[in-house]
């Protein structure tokens, strides 16, 4: 795939210096804050095995600033701004969004791994990325399902579910085509998630008895990362659970139960994924 077919608009690393963006390059974060409306619905039936939920948001009148950490998922975000919708791809790090104005945003958030029939693209080409969908859909057919969010006045959910009749859609044409995501990615992928990152690449290529390369050539293109850094962000999203359902943890310990080898490791990730130490993570949450 030639890459200069897409407007490709690198996202924010939340270690660059702090500076104010537009809202719509960004997807919102998958929570409530005092400031921000937010709420998940869960897909059409028909679309449960490729979708984790579909999702709404409205950020406040005022100017803020907030982090959004990685968590192997792709999303495609419509905002009422007059344009088209974008795909966000995989991020290796965390993202800050920065709004002046209270934009309203309604999207869906694919499983990972998923939505590659939705995109029709090497997902690799994705990461820490946006692309807009008039390019990917065509500008004819994004731009109807644009117009069609932002005209009606119809509730949100109602809304959300003509996103889901348009992905229906473009499921149906996919399976017809005869595409779809290889078995070994998804065996893969449910392995990984059940060890919550802590299986080893090596373990995990000798059970599906294919060898590291071809295993990280499967996951660049139909999941965006390598099976190791896939794994390591299951094992960062593990730690910051965690720390959200208590208070004042042994980093010792915690770095234990979610599968790092050291305190170290744990640390490293943090930085990596947050842009922060995990203690100032901890109390800035």
């Amino acid at each position: 795939m030639n890459r200069t077919l897409y407007r490709f608009i690198p996202l924010l690393s939340a270690q660059a210096p702090k500076m104010t963006i537009p809202a719509v390059s960004m997807r919102l974060p998958p929570w409530h804050t005092a400031q921000m409306h937010y709420r998940e619905y869960p897909p059409h039936p028909s679309l449960a095995a490729h979708v984790d939920c579909v999702w709404a948001a409205q950020a406040p009148a005022w100017a803020h600033t907030h982090r959004v950490l990685p968590d192997n998922c792709v999303d495609i975000l419509w905002q009422d701004s007059g344009q088209p919708g974008f795909a966000v791809g995989m991020m290796r790090s965390a993202i800050l969004v920065a709004s002046e104005r209270p934009v309203r945003t309604l999207a869906v958030r694919f499983k990972p791994g998923m939505a590659g029939p939705f995109l029709a693209m090497p997902l690799h080409a994705l990461t820490d990325q946006r692309a807009e969908l008039d390019l990917l859909w065509g500008r004819s057919a994004a731009g109807r399902l644009a117009d069609a969010l932002w005209n009606s006045t119809a509730p949100e959910r109602a809304r959300l579910a003509l996103i889901e009749r348009e992905l229906l859609r473009r499921l149906r044409l996919d399976s017809a085509a005869g595409n779809g995501n290889p078995a070994l990615v998804q065996q893969a992928l449910r392995a990984l998630e059940a060890s919550a990152g802590a299986l080893r690449v090596e373990q995990l290529a000798a059970q599906l008895q294919v060898s590291r390369q071809h295993l990280a050539a499967q996951f660049r293109t139909h999941v965006g990362l390598s099976p190791k850094l896939y794994a390591r962000i299951c094992r960062f999203r593990r730690a910051t659970a965690a720390l959200g359902a208590g208070a004042g943890p042994d980093w010792a310990q915690l770095a234990q139960e979610c599968g790092y080898f050291d305190q170290s490791h744990l640390i490293h990730d943090f930085q990596e994924f947050a842009g922060s130490a995990p203690e100032r993570f901890h109390f800035s949450n």
